[in-house]
């Protein structure tokens, strides 16, 4: 089959986009208006794109049903007030994370409906999810109109907060299987765990030619 997405409309390229590319990490945003009203919801149009600076991009559909570009409660409130917390999705959070995606008007604390307890951040005024195994505090970097109302945001990571019974000091190594984070799958309401895991090693030049490599060791650090 052969698609042609300049010709297609853009829900019959959603279909296809999101039921191929999978899965896709969660994004569950934090964000607060001018007034302190605390808003959360999940994207998984997410990843981290860089370390130097850190950087990551969430990409936020418009608000269903609403005006012509209207920008939902989470690209609006970035865009006034430059700041949000991106927390990861454990298994355990998954139903109160789905129950954050209903659209509730913008004077709603989905955290409250939910059922989940936040904490305060260090660095920026969104409050983050106590439940969540890692957290980041971001600053918008820019955010760039995608179409009708839809928003990429470009965020600088200022700092990082993870449960510490995911850390080994000793080996500053971050125990990520047993954080049994989810991803976004195809369809509504499907999701993947990362409990199934297989390991790989990585290719080397040495591989291929046989020569002495200077790739770094796998066991060192990260």
């Amino acid at each position: 089959m052969h698609f042609d997405f300049e010709t297609m409309s853009h829900q019959d390229c959603y279909r296809l986009l999101v039921n191929s590319v999978v899965p896709r990490p969660i994004a569950f945003v934090t964000s607060v208006d001018h007034d302190g009203t605390l808003n959360a919801a999940p994207f998984s149009f997410f990843n981290v794109m860089g370390h130097d600076p850190p950087v990551v991009v969430v990409g936020i559909e418009r608000k269903a049903g609403g005006a012509a570009g209207a920008l939902k409660d989470t690209a609006a409130n970035i865009r006034s007030t430059h700041e949000f917390v991106i927390n990861l999705v454990s298994e355990e959070m998954v139903e109160a994370m789905s129950t954050c995606a209903a659209d509730f008007s913008a004077d709603v604390d989905e955290l409250d409906k939910a059922g989940l307890a936040p904490l305060a951040s260090t660095k920026v005024a969104p409050l983050r999810i106590a439940l969540s195994p890692a957290s980041f505090e971001c600053r918008e970097m820019m955010s760039i109109g995608i179409g009708d109302g839809r928003t990429l945001v470009v965020g600088t990571v200022v700092a990082m907060h993870l449960q510490d019974r995911f850390y080994d000091e000793s080996t500053r190594r971050i125990s990520t299987p047993e954080m049994r984070l989810v991803g976004r799958m195809h369809g509504k309401g499907w999701y993947a765990r990362t409990s199934d895991l297989f390991f790989v090693p990585r290719g080397t030049v040495s591989d291929a030619t046989g020569e002495p490599s200077s790739d770094p060791s796998p066991n060192e650090p990260i």
